[in-house]
């Protein structure tokens, strides 16, 4: 009788603890996140700057209607909205970011994450009356109407295909897009210009001076009056 006692406490434990199992919560999402140092789904190495890789980002971005803005050189954020029906909308938020590679100074590699908001129309109705004292206790009903978008979820979208295409594009926007050059980090040199030399005036040459008769040897050449008679 003992034996069949332990077989049915035993039976009855083991009926509990997998109703427990059973009825416990699922692990949060986040709590399984495993944090792993393989490659990542949300990255992508290139052979191209910073700089260039972003400019490719924002390009392919803007060829699929979102609605880009670029503050910095290494980011890029995007939105685009959805519309599925009526009465729901959907906004999706993209963020990118771009970091110096590890294996050379001409690579780079992108993050990328993607938010889905999803937005539902919620309509409510008021109502309200208003007495009027002078016709006595009558009251009109007063009804209005109010829609307003409300957020209803947010949540990242899963690694697949989806980052997979926007990296191909990327890659497609690196080989059209004009790549910028690194600045020569040789020494510059600088000299000044010569001070431009002024040319001289010419000087003034002397201006002729008038001829001064010499009195002794006009006195020689102008005989007198005597001398003359007498030669002859």
């Amino acid at each position: 009788m003992s034996t069949s006692l332990l077989k049915t406490t035993a039976a009855s434990l083991c009926g509990l603890l997998i109703l427990a199992a059973c009825s416990s919560a699922p692990t949060p999402k986040f709590q399984q996140e495993l944090f792993e140092t393989g490659a990542s789904p949300y990255a992508r190495n290139f052979n191209s700057s910073v700089t260039d890789t972003c400019e490719a980002a924002r390009r392919a971005l803007l060829s699929q209607g979102y609605l880009t803005t670029m503050t910095r050189n290494d980011t890029v954020d995007g939105t685009k909205n959805f519309q599925p029906t009526g009465d729901t909308h959907v906004v999706v938020e993209f963020h990118v970011v771009c970091t110096p590679g590890e294996e050379a100074s001409s690579s780079s590699i992108v993050y990328v994450n993607a938010v889905q908001n999803g937005f539902a129309l919620k309509k409510s109705d008021t109502s309200a009356s208003v007495g009027l004292s002078v016709l006595g206790s009558l009251s009109l009903p007063i009804r209005s109407n109010s829609d307003a978008m409300v957020k209803i979820s947010s949540e990242t979208i899963p690694s697949g295909k989806f980052y997979d295409r926007f990296f191909g594009l990327v890659g497609h926007y690196l080989q059209t897009v004009v790549r910028t050059e690194p600045v020569v980090s040789d020494r510059i040199e600088t000299h000044l210009l010569p001070v431009p030399v002024e040319a001289a005036a010419p000087s003034p040459s002397p201006s002729p001076s008038p001829d001064i008769a010499d009195p002794i040897g006009k006195a020689a050449s102008v005989q007198p009056a005597s001398e003359a008679a007498l030669v002859r």
